[in-house]
Order: C-alpha cells, then sequence, then structure tokens
C-alpha cells in the first residue's frame, strides 16, 4: 500500500475476509436462491437458463447492425481461427473483433469439456455441484451473445473450431483435476477474464468512435456477461478458503449483498 494513503474504511468486505464452514454453507444457499431469481430456472436440454433466453430474444428482436461493413471483411475470416496476416495491417474492427473470438473460443472449448464431464442435477446433487453445472449454462448463454456481437458487425458465419490435438486434450483433463488443485487456477481465470471485459469496455469508444449504435449494442452485450462473470468471482473465491492469503495488504473489496450482487455492482 502506498505511504500516506489511508486503508479502505468503509462498509465494505474483503473477497478475502475468512468464513467459517457453516458461513460457506449459508453463502452457497444464498447464492444459488440469487441465481435461479436472476437468470431463472436452468434448461440443461438446451444448455441455457429461462430468462438468459428471454434475454437473447430480446437483443434478436431488436437487431443492431453496424452502418458500415468490416473493412475487408475477409481479413476477420482469413485471421479469426488462426492468425495468418501481420496484426499490424488489420484495422481496429477488426483486430477487436478477431481478439473476441479467439478469447471466446478458449472458453467455449473449456465449458463444453467440463459440461461433459459433469452430471445432470438430481435431487442428491450436491449445492456445489448444482452451482458448477448452472454456471456453464451462464457460459454457454454468453457464448450466443459473443454470436450476437459478430452479427452487429455483419459478421454471421463464426464458427466455434475446436483446439488442436494437445490444447483440446488439456481442456479435456482439466475439469477431472480434483478439486483442491482445479480451484485456485479457475480463480484466477475468473478474474483474468472479467479484467479483460473491463478493458475492452474502456476500449469501445476509440475503437467503434465512428459507429455509435453498434457500439452501444456491443457494451448492453459486454454488461450481460460482465454481470455474471462478477458473481463467478465470488463464488471461485469461496472454494479456495485455505489457499489464498487471509490479509493481503490491497484488498479487492466487494459490496455486501444478501443476495448476490447486482447490475451497479459492475
Amino acid at each position: 500500500m502506498t505511504a500516506g494513503i489511508e486503508p479502505i474504511r468503509c462498509g465494505y468486505r474483503s473477497i478475502f475476509t475468512p468464513a467459517t464452514r457453516r458461513e460457506r454453507a449459508a453463502n452457497f444457499e444464498a447464492y444459488w436462491a440469487y441465481s435461479v431469481e436472476h437468470d431463472g430456472e436452468i434448461l440443461e436440454d438446451q444448455k441455457g437458463l429461462t430468462k438468459k433466453q428471454q434475454i437473447l430474444t430480446r437483443f434478436q428482436s431488436n437487431p443492431v447492425r453496424s452502418c458500415q461493413p468490416l473493412p475487408g471483411p475477409g481479413g476477420f475470416y482469413r485471421n479469426y481461427v488462426k492468425m495468418q496476416d501481420d496484426p499490424r495491417t488489420l484495422d481496429r474492427k477488426t483486430l477487436l473483433l478477431t481478439f473476441l473470438y479467439k478469447f471466446a473460443r478458449h472458453e467455449f472449448v473449456g465449458i463444453s469439456a467440463a459440461w461433459g464431464a459433469s452430471s445432470r442435477i438430481t435431487e442428491s446433487t450436491s449445492m456445489i455441484a448444482k452451482i458448477g453445472r448452472y454456471h456453464l449454462c451462464e457460459e454457454f448463454s454468453h457464448m450466443r451473445l459473443f454470436h450476437e456481437r459478430f452479427r452487429t458487425f455483419r459478421v454471421d458465419k463464426v464458427e466455434w473450431v475446436p483446439l488442436g490435438k494437445w490444447m483440446g486434450r488439456m481442456y479435456r483433463l482439466f475439469p477431472r483435476v480434483p478439486e483442491a488443485f482445479m480451484a485456485p487456477p479457475a480463480f484466477v481465470t475468473e478474474l483474468m477474464g472479467l479484467t479483460v471485459y473491463q478493458h475492452i469496455d474502456g476500449v469501445l469508444d476509440g475503437i467503434l468512435a465512428d459507429e455509435p449504435e453498434a457500439r452501444d449494442r456491443v457494451r448492453e452485450l459486454l454488461k450481460e456477461i460482465m454481470t455474471d462473470e462478477l458473481p463467478h468471482v465470488g463464488q471461485r473465491r469461496a472454494d479456495v478458503p485455505s489457499i489464498l492469503p487471509r490479509r493481503p495488504r490491497d484488498e479487492v473489496v466487494v459490496r455486501p449483498r444478501p443476495h448476490g450482487p447486482g447490475r451497479e455492482d459492475v
């Protein structure tokens, strides 16, 4: 902490605040109730959630398209799976969409592997397993929102291409790693994802200055995802209470809410 700056003194709680086993169990119950209230019932056969489906339908029923197509749309299709050109030769919009695809592609491969390794929810399913299955449905819903971003810029032929042999194998093995070992990197990847989305939100005004309606739609889609990713960070943190530092010098703070974070916390 920088000298001369007073530590935070307010009604916030640190994400690293210690909790007893009973408190953690109660938090998971409260988080499950919040999730179902916020995103709806799970639709396992569709890998979706009822309210997420309604949100997607709303976007699709009120489409927004860029005024101009990408400068040379072939540049995106040529590079979105595997970069063929020197990135310095591509315009910023194409670079943005190419990056978004590459980022989301790893997400899609990861959640597909995790879905195959998990079981359907039954009456005997543990609370943590239910939340994990529910999170995967949220993530599949995010992939559909990614498609809407591409369609916003008239890029409608995007496919989620499998990764290479070794990378694909790694993603298939990852869900089978014991939870005690998997939880810390999973927590870090959730933080990384939220950080990436925040950065993207910060550059949209500059890259899409000449497409204000498309920019606003992309930001609206992004906020839908960020609203889910924020509580994912907290849930993943709860999985590793004995590994992360109990009292870090610079604490990440979140507003305490009885039923999980709301949109104003993003």
